[in-house]
């Protein structure tokens, strides 16, 4: 491993990047043409959309390369700007938290009051009563229930993984984390079998789409922490994390752990709560 240059200071000046232009780019095409080529509006919208994710792609893969650059060989995150890091990676999780309380709050919104008398439209799409009448709800003690289990196993693993590194204990690491990442493919896998499974659809009922968008979003947070861990392992077989230095390992296990007890409260609230009688096993 290549010996991080001396620095004369322990902040850290970012060096021009394109990345952030790219990303955005990237970005916009990806909206652009997925918006275009869902309403059928051009036949070169699913090469644009194609573009786009490709550009998404290849920012992740540039970014990441650089900022393990700035921290493994050049020595750029020193321990004032690890502070730094730990207060922005804070603050995102934050946000993120908020982000999960404004789908929670939509949701118990409908089901505390499904027939709010000032909101008529929403009397006609409940029935008065929450889950509405002809929605036949998951059986939270089935599927839901054996993702819980396989998410809170995944928060094990990659504690077992964080800790092995503190130990220096490289192969302990290793499986950790492999064990995590499995953990939360087999995760995305069921949830992918339940939504194919399920007895009501995203469009023309509010079940389904507070459902859906409260579930997804949490899936999506899976997917990027999925990916986060597999960056990690790829770092973690290169030799790149120390005892001492770890810090984007520690963001990822952060992560998953938010991602965690995001479930728990959507397991909570969502299946079993708001489960209702309706409930059937699938």
């Amino acid at each position: 491993m290549a010996e991080a240059h001396t620095k004369q200071h322990d902040y850290h000046l970012v060096d021009p990047s394109p990345w952030p232009a790219v990303g955005s780019v990237s970005a916009f095409l990806a909206a652009f043409g997925g918006i275009m080529w869902l309403h059928h509006k051009f036949a070169a919208a699913p090469l644009v959309f194609a573009a786009g994710m490709i550009g998404i792609l290849y920012t992740f893969v540039a970014w990441w390369r650089d900022v393990i650059n700035e921290a493994q060989y050049r020595g750029d995150h020193t321990r004032v700007v690890q502070i730094s890091h730990r207060y922005g990676m804070i603050l995102f999780i934050a946000s993120e938290v908020m982000f999960f309380v404004a789908w929670f709050w939509a949701y118990f919104n409908v089901a505390l009051f499904p027939g709010e008398a000032h909101d008529v439209s929403r009397l006609a799409f409940t029935g008065g009563v929450w889950p509405p009448k002809g929605i036949e709800t998951f059986d939270p003690w089935h599927l839901p229930l054996l993702n819980t289990l396989i998410l809170l196993t995944s928060g094990t693993t990659v504690t077992w993984a964080h800790h092995a590194l503190l130990e220096n204990d490289r192969q302990g690491l290793k499986w950790g984390l492999i064990l995590t990442i499995a953990l939360g493919a087999l995760f995305t896998c069921v949830q992918a079998y339940e939504y194919a499974h399920a007895a009501f659809n995203f469009r023309g009922n509010i079940y389904g789409a507070s459902f859906f968008m409260a579930t997804g979003f949490h899936g999506a947070h899976v997917l990027i922490g999925t990916a986060f861990l597999i960056v990690c392992l790829a770092r973690a077989l290169r030799g790149h994390f120390t005892p001492q230095q770890h810090l984007g390992f520690e963001f990822a296990a952060w992560y998953w752990h938010f991602v965690d007890v995001v479930w728990l409260f959507l397991f909570a609230c969502i299946y079993v709560w708001g489960g209702g009688a309706g409930h059937a096993a699938h």
